[in-house]
């Protein structure tokens, strides 16, 4: 897991990094516990069967010490209980986490497809103000040459009038 977090882009790497910090940390914390729990038992005990060891009641003694093992024995249960609840939570959240990076993962790859579909757009507007562009210039050109035509017509029109009425 620790692998799979390094090699993400750095913004999501930061954050599953400290996360996975933080699950490692509870676990070390819950193994510690576990320790410090099974070494107070047995120094418990042997204190235990220091001090009883002077008793001259071997029933008293028996009894005593099957209460401390069944003691012993439900507290090594819960902490075992503990721990794999710990464990569930870790895997859990695990699961959770590539869920998250599998749904980021489809994420940019839309925002990719958008990004290229956008420059497609973008290239066909810029030929499409070209063509406009062009089609802008053809028109006044035209219109410029209507307007000699006309204005050429108009003055041969107004020479033949005045050539044929001089007459």
């Amino acid at each position: 897991m620790d692998l799979e977090a390094r090699s993400l882009q750095p913004n999501v790497k930061a954050v599953l990094l400290a996360k996975l910090r933080e699950y490692k940390s509870d676990l070390n914390n819950l193994k510690s516990e576990h320790k410090r729990l099974a070494s107070a038992n047995s120094n418990q005990a042997a204190r235990d069967d220091l001090l009883e060891s002077g008793m001259a009641d071997a029933m008293s003694v028996s009894a005593n010490q099957r209460g401390r093992l069944m003691m012993s024995t439900e507290r090594l249960n819960e902490s075992s209980d503990r721990i794999k609840e710990s464990r569930r939570t870790m895997l859990e959240t695990e699961e959770l986490g590539v869920s998250i990076l599998q749904d980021l993962h489809q994420q940019r790859q839309s925002l990719l497809n958008a990004n290229d579909t956008l420059h497609g757009v973008d290239d066909n507007i810029s030929k499409s103000k070209k063509i406009l562009t062009n089609m802008s210039r053809r028109m006044s050109r035209n219109k410029w040459i209507i307007s000699s035509i006309i204005v050429v017509l108009v003055v041969a029109i107004a020479l033949i009038l005045y050539f044929k009425l001089s007459k």
